[in-house]
């Protein structure tokens, strides 16, 4: 799933302008990477959990990620923050789930929103 979402970051004009090919997973930029541009952090917060049963097999798979955006600009991190949420519902069925992070590290700088989104996947 979560190469799902890279790609679907990817293939957003808005994404792509302002983010380009940075987005990892699992780690963290530097600080040092920050000064080119906004990075996307997509973050599995819990492993994928069998949900919606029928004829005692499990139909879909329950996912919880976290996406962060940090930037130096405080512009660019909630335009991007807000196609994120975009790109999450219209393209992936993920709804915004539960409590964010809004946050400003004052010593370098750097603004960061971190969201959480949930959605299901029916399994092949």
């Amino acid at each position: 799933m979560i190469w799902k979402i890279n790609d679907a970051f990817l293939a957003d004009p808005l994404i792509q302008e302002k983010v380009g090919s940075r987005i990892k997973f699992y780690e963290y930029p530097s600080t040092t990477d920050l000064v080119k541009g906004p990075y996307i952090i997509i973050d599995p917060l819990d492993t994928p959990i069998p949900k919606d049963y029928a004829d005692n097999k499990w139909l879909t798979e329950d996912y919880l990620f976290q996406i962060e955006v940090w930037s130096k600009s405080l512009a660019d991190r909630d335009a991007v923050a807000k196609q994120i949420r975009k790109v999450m519902w219209d393209v992936l069925g993920f709804a915004q789930s539960g409590g964010g992070v809004d946050e400003w590290e004052k010593d370098l700088n750097i603004y960061r929103d971190a969201r959480r989104y949930r959605g299901k996947k029916y399994i092949n």
